[in-house]
């Protein structure tokens, strides 16, 4: 098992690494929209997806992967009401890769963001 850091996305916020590589499959952490100094993007929903891209992007490129080598991904979101706007964006980012995806609603997530995305990816 190998840990991916960057300083490219925010740090754990826990006793969590940002991911893991085992094989040649990254598994990342989820990602909420933090800016890699620890602030939250406190915006629309909207906003907060393209900053939870930023860096899933980020420890996929750490890992020495691309979105375009993302097999599955799980997105939390707090309102499935903003569905539609979520599924806009991330199809802007999985154009004509698609992975497997589910989607949850959820109570909450940590610091009160509205989103939180995690991948599995292939390495090497």
């Amino acid at each position: 098992m190998k840990t991916v850091y960057t300083k490219s996305a925010p740090e754990a916020i826990g006793p969590y690494s940002q991911g893991m590589i085992v094989n040649n499959l990254f598994y990342s952490s989820g990602q909420i929209p933090l800016r890699a100094d620890g602030t939250l993007v406190d915006g629309a929903i909207e906003e907060q997806t393209h900053q939870v891209f930023s860096n899933v992007k980020a420890v996929l490129e750490a890992a020495g992967s691309s979105l375009n080598r993302v097999v599955k991904t799980t997105v939390y979101i707090k309102d499935m009401n903003q569905f539609g706007a979520i599924n806009e964006i991330y199809g802007e980012y999985f154009d004509t890769h698609k992975p497997a995806r589910s989607c949850v609603e959820v109570a909450r997530l940590p610091k009160d963001a509205l989103i939180e995305i995690e991948v599995i990816a292939l390495v090497g």
